[in-house]
């Protein structure tokens, strides 16, 4: 395997270990947690933009392209994203955070279809149909509405339709969103402080290193998956991505033992054999297209 490859790997493992690291910290409020994140990756990413990119040209973009909307509605989605996701694995809901990953993907291919006209071919629209029984199944059972899987997956689905259409990069991107999250970010946490409900520093020494540690636990992944997606194809990195809500998946049952009932077993099968479907349908479309252009 070449070294695209391993970094797309090793960014999944990352995030799929993910939901460990924000247990850890459970006695952390999610907002203030999710205020923390915003900070630090902003921190993080400002420094590796001064040292390995052009600062000048970054600020000259901003300073003259129409970018500040585009990227207020995408640091407002991938707050909702962190904030649901930090929440739920701390409330006891890393299973149902998996399944949203797991459907994220489908979504993404539904936005597609509405924002760019892509046409759905018989298989994909199979899967499509077998993903939608499978969350009015959960609905059905569960008794509520799935809406923290549901939520992740609209939340990153617009965000990466949005990200797909903006004209700066994802590490310049990252640094506008977090740059425009960080004075609400700082501010709610002055605030919590100032009424006595502050976390960071009055933790032990291992919480607070990891509350500030949490930007570069964001922003590492993040630059290992933008290296290896200029590396490898993008049907490898369609295969490779569910490598995190698979672990996920395994982490919220075998060690955190949270409940998993028969009828939500029913549920995610319905959901893998939508993404089976869509996975051998993608990977014979995109070997027969390279075959007729080889032709």
């Amino acid at each position: 395997m070449n070294t695209g490859t391993w970094y797309a790997i090793l960014a999944y493992v990352m995030w799929g270990l993910t939901p460990a690291y924000w247990k850890w910290l459970h006695n952390v409020p999610a907002t203030q947690l999710i205020c923390h994140r915003i900070i630090w990756s902003c921190i993080v990413l400002s420094c590796i933009s001064l040292i390995y990119y052009n600062s000048k040209k970054f600020w000259q973009l901003v300073l003259t392209t129409q970018l500040i909307l585009i990227y207020l509605v995408a640091s407002f989605l991938i707050a909702i994203n962190w904030l649901v996701y930090v929440w739920a694995v701390n409330a006891g809901f890393i299973i149902e955070t998996s399944l949203g990953y797991f459907i994220n993907p489908l979504i993404s291919v539904l936005l597609g279809v509405i924002f760019f006209n892509e046409n759905l071919r018989k298989w994909q629209c199979i899967s499509l149909v077998i993903a939608a029984v499978s969350v009015i199944y959960l609905t059905i059972t569960y008794g509520y509405f799935p809406w923290i899987a549901l939520t992740l997956a609209i939340t990153f689905s617009i965000y990466s339709l949005i990200k797909k259409t903006a004209p700066l990069g994802s590490i310049y991107g990252l640094i506008i969103e977090t740059g425009i999250l960080f004075l609400p970010a700082l501010f709610y946490l002055i605030y919590s402080e100032s009424i006595g409900k502050g976390i960071v520093f009055h933790s032990n020494i291992i919480s607070n290193i990891m509350i500030i540690g949490s930007g570069v636990v964001t922003i590492v992944p993040l630059i290992m998956f933008v290296y290896a997606v200029q590396k490898i194809p993008l049907s490898l990195v369609g295969i490779l991505q569910y490598i995190a809500p698979t672990m996920q998946f395994l982490i919220g049952l075998l060690v955190y033992r949270e409940p998993f009932t028969y009828h939500q077993f029913i549920g995610f099968v319905f959901i893998w054999i939508a993404l089976f479907i869509y996975g051998i349908e993608g990977f014979f479309a995109n070997r027969t297209e390279k075959l007729f252009v080889k032709s």
